[in-house]
């Protein structure tokens, strides 16, 4: 044991990473197909007798889940095409075009990324209401697209800094101009990088919750996330429906991360390389 220990140090801390990830998803599973009451007799860490699936039916129907999980996809999908290819245009810009002062609007980019979402909110909030765009679910994909795109940028850059300039000058012997350059070179030599941002991207704005619970007030409009919290916030909910809430609101991330895995261990495999 001790052997192993020494000579697996990463395998074995990456294995209790994971299970300390999917023992909390495996409970919050098992209490949800749990009728509420198995769960006062038995606790939460008891095996289900049988399928209880009402938990999950009476908070899909309570909250509208379906609508709710339509403008969740709707606008992480949005954020993460629109932030990639504005992060993909801004790198392209710094990273090779090699504009004036680049130190400087990478740095700007690198603000920008570590404000707090709290000092933006009024800001937002105040723009958003000026333009006639409150409430309306555009107003958090432009939002969310700016700020993811900023991080983007920042990574492209980074990685577009140590493109060979032997195949960018190659490429503009033979006649190519700059967005030939950009989509027939640069794009696909860059996709597995940009494919980690599309999943990252996707992800990080489906767990958002300030920013859309302060400009997405209307019930048609809301995200899972905010469905979650106002419900839970203003409705008393027994065990099995705070944990049918809690696994309809995990899962659609989850299987999208496990759709694009492929993508995302690519990316990081050619990261390594590079």
């Amino acid at each position: 044991m001790t052997t192993a220990l020494r000579r697996y140090p990463v395998l074995i801390a990456l294995c209790i990473a994971a299970l300390f990830m999917v023992v909390p998803f495996l409970i919050v599973l098992i209490n949800a197909v749990k009728s509420p009451a198995e769960y006062s007799e038995h606790g939460p860490l008891s095996l289900p007798h049988g399928l209880y699936l009402d938990g999950l039916k009476d908070f899909w129907q309570r909250v509208d889940y379906g609508q709710k999980l339509f403008n969740s996809v709707l606008i992480s999908g949005s954020v993460a095409l629109l932030a990639a290819a504005l992060s993909v245009l801004n790198a392209y810009a710094i990273g090779i075009g090699r504009i004036r002062g680049r130190t400087w609007v990478l740095a700007f980019f690198v603000l920008a990324n570590m404000l707090p979402q709290e000092t933006l909110v009024y800001p937002i909030y105040y723009l958003s209401k000026q333009v006639g765009l409150y409430d309306t679910r555009l107003s958090v994909i432009i939002v969310f697209t700016v700020i993811q795109a900023a991080f983007g940028t920042y990574l492209l850059s980074s990685v577009l800094g140590q493109f060979p300039r032997e195949i960018l000058e190659a490429a503009r012997i033979d006649g190519a101009n700059k967005w030939q350059v950009l989509w027939r070179i640069v794009v696909p030599v860059s996709r597995p990088t940009i494919g980690v941002l599309l999943v990252f991207f996707f992800i990080w704005t489906w767990n958002e919750f300030l920013l859309p619970l302060v400009m997405l007030i209307s019930n048609d409009n809301q995200t899972v996330s905010v469905a979650l919290g106002v419900l839970q916030g203003q409705r008393l909910m027994d065990a099995t429906m705070t944990n049918a809430a809690a696994l309809l609101g995990v899962l659609p991330a989850i299987v999208f991360f496990l759709v694009f895995q492929r993508t995302l261990t690519r990316g990081i495999a050619v990261g390594a390389v590079k």
